[in-house]
C-alpha cells in the first residue's frame, strides 16, 4: 500500500467488511444446522441413506465456492470491490427466496415427490438444496472481496492477520448465534420429530428484508478501492496464479480446513443425536434439552453452539496476537485440534469435539495470510482461486456422512478430521514457504 493510500481512512470500510463477514458466518452455519431438522421433516422416505441425503444440504452450499470464486474475481476487476458486494447481496436475496419457496411449495403440494429407487424425496427438498447453492454462491463472492480487502486495507495499529482475526471474530459471532436461530427461532424449540416445513416461511422472508436494507445502506457508503491488489479491467497477467507454489498448497490447506471445520460444526449434532438415541439423554445434564431465554434448546444444537462459540473466543484472542507469526499459530492450533479429535474418538464423546472450535478459530486467517504473501496485483485473483479450496466444506462432510452410513455410526468417521489436521500441519511447516514472489518481479 502506498503512502497516499495510508492517509485514507479505511476504518469505515473495515467495519463494513467485518459486518458482512458476520452475515456470511451466520448464514453458513444456519444452513448446516438445517440438516438435523430437515432430515426429520423431509427425509422420512429415504431409508438407510438419511445421513447422506441430509449432508447434501451442506454439500450444495459449499459446491458454490469452486464454481463461483472465479466469478467474484472477474466482478472485482469489472465493477470494483463495492459493485461486487452489492451484486453478491442481490444474489443472496434470491437464494433466500428459494428457501422460502421450498417451504411454500411443500405445504402447497405435499404429494409432489421424486422417487429414486426405493427412496421418496419431496421436490421441496431439492428446492431447498438449490437455495443452499445460490446463497452459498453469494457468500463465496462476498468472501472474494472481504478476504483481500481485510488483508490489504491499512488500519493504524493493526497487522493483516489481526484484521483477518477481527473479521473472523465477527464471522464467529454469526456462527455462534445461528444454531440458536435455527432451533429456537425458526423451529420454536419443538422436539425434532415435531418439526414442520411450514415454519421456514416467515424467518426467511424476514432475512430477505434485512439483506435488502443492508444493500440499500451499502450503496450509500464510501468504499475506496485498494490499488495494487487487483487486476484492472482489460489488464493481462503475465503468468498463471497457480505458478505460486505456496498459494497452490494453500488452496489444498483451505480445502482441508473448511472441510474439517464444517465436519464438526455440521455433523456433531447428528453424532450427538445418534448417541442419545442409543444411550439415552446425556448424563452431563440428565436431559435432552435446556431452557435458555425461555426457549427450549436441544442438547445437540447446544454442542454446535459451543463449538462455534469456541471459535469466537479463539478469534477474539487471535486478534490480539500481534507478535506471533501466522506460521507458528497454525502449527500450534493444528496439533491441538488433532489431539482433541483423537481423544474424542477414543472416548466416543462429542463434548470433547466442541473444544476443537477454539483451535480452528484462527486457521483461516493464518492460511490465507500465508497463501497470498507477496502476491501483489495477483492478490484478488488469488482470493478467487482460494475459494476453490472451500469446496472441502462440501466434500468432507458428505464423505463423513457416507462413512457414518457405511460404518453404522459416526464414531470412527472423525478420523477424517485428523487427516485434515495433519495436512495443515505440513502446510504450516513446509508448504507455506515462499519460493516465488510477485512483488520482486
Amino acid at each position: 500500500m502506498t503512502q497516499q493510500e495510508k492517509q485514507i481512512s479505511y476504518v469505515g470500510p473495515f467495519i463494513t467488511m467485518v459486518f458482512l463477514f458476520l452475515i456470511v458466518g451466520f448464514l453458513t452455519t444456519a444452513n448446516t444446522q438445517f440438516q438435523g431438522p430437515l432430515k426429520e421433516a423431509f427425509l422420512t422416505g429415504v431409508g438407510d441413506l438419511k445421513n447422506t441425503f441430509a449432508t447434501l444440504i451442506t454439500f450444495s452450499w459449499f459446491l458454490a465456492y469452486p464454481i463461483c470464486g472465479g466469478i467474484g474475481s472477474s466482478w472485482i476487476s469489472k465493477y470494483g470491490y463495492k459493485g461486487t458486494l452489492v451484486r453478491s447481496l442481490f444474489v443472496m436475496i434470491a437464494g433466500l427466496g428459494f428457501f422460502f419457496l421450498s417451504s411454500w411449495f411443500t405445504v402447497r403440494y405435499p404429494d409432489a415427490n421424486i422417487n429414486m429407487g426405493s427412496n421418496t424425496v419431496p421436490i421441496g427438498f431439492f428446492i431447498f438444496l438449490l437455495g443452499s447453492f445460490v446463497v452459498g454462491a453469494s457468500a463465496t463472492i462476498l468472501q472474494v472481496v472481504i478476504n483481500p480487502y481485510l488483508t490489504a486495507c491499512y488500519v493504524k495499529g493493526t497487522q493483516p492477520i489481526q484484521r483477518m482475526a477481527i473479521g473472523g471474530s465477527a464471522n464467529s459471532i454469526g456462527t455462534t448465534i445461528a444454531p440458536f436461530f435455527v432451533t429456537g427461532i425458526v423451529f420454536g424449540g419443538v422436539a425434532m420429530e415435531d418439526v414442520q416445513v411450514s415454519q421456514l416461511k416467515i424467518p426467511f422472508l424476514a432475512l430477505m428484508v434485512i439483506i435488502a436494507i443492508v444493500v440499500f445502506t451499502l450503496m450509500r457508503l464510501s468504499l475506496p478501492d485498494i490499488q495494487g491488489t487487483r487486476v484492472e479491467e482489460g489488464e493481462k497477467l503475465e503468468k498463471s496464479v497457480w505458478s505460486f507454489r505456496h498459494l497452490t498448497l494453500g488452496v489444498v490447506a483451505i480445502f482441508f480446513y473448511v472441510g474439517v471445520e464444517v465436519c464438526i460444526g455440521a455433523n456433531i449434532n447428528l453424532y450427538a443425536i445418534e448417541l442419545e438415541a442409543a444411550n439415552g439423554p446425556f448424563s452431563f445434564f440428565g436431559n435432552s434439552s435446556l431452557t435458555l431465554l425461555g426457549i427450549n434448546f436441544a442438547i445437540p444444537a447446544l454442542m454446535a453452539t459451543l463449538y462455534w462459540g469456541g471459535m469466537l473466543i479463539g478469534r477474539l484472542v487471535g486478534s490480539s496476537l500481534r507478535t506471533i507469526p501466522p506460521r507458528i499459530q497454525l502449527v500450534v492450533t493444528t496439533v491441538s485440534a488433532a489431539a482433541l479429535t483423537l481423544l474424542a474418538v477414543g472416548m466416543n464423546n462429542p463434548w470433547i469435539l466442541t473444544a476443537v472450535g477454539l483451535f480452528h478459530s484462527i486457521m483461516w486467517g493464518a492460511i490465507f495470510t500465508l497463501s497470498v504473501n507477496k502476491l501483489g496485483k495477483y492478490t484478488s485473483v488469488a482470493s478467487g482461486v482460494f475459494m476453490i479450496g472451500v469446496v472441502g466444506g462440501a466434500i468432507l462432510p458428505l464423505a463423513q456422512g457416507m462413512l457414518a452410513d457405511a460404518l453404522g455410526g459416526w464414531r470412527w468417521s472423525w478420523l477424517l478430521v485428523i487427516i485434515g489436521e495433519i495436512y495443515m500441519l505440513y502446510y504450516a511447516l513446509i508448504g507455506s514457504r515462499v519460493h516465488q514472489s510477485a512483488e520482486t518481479e
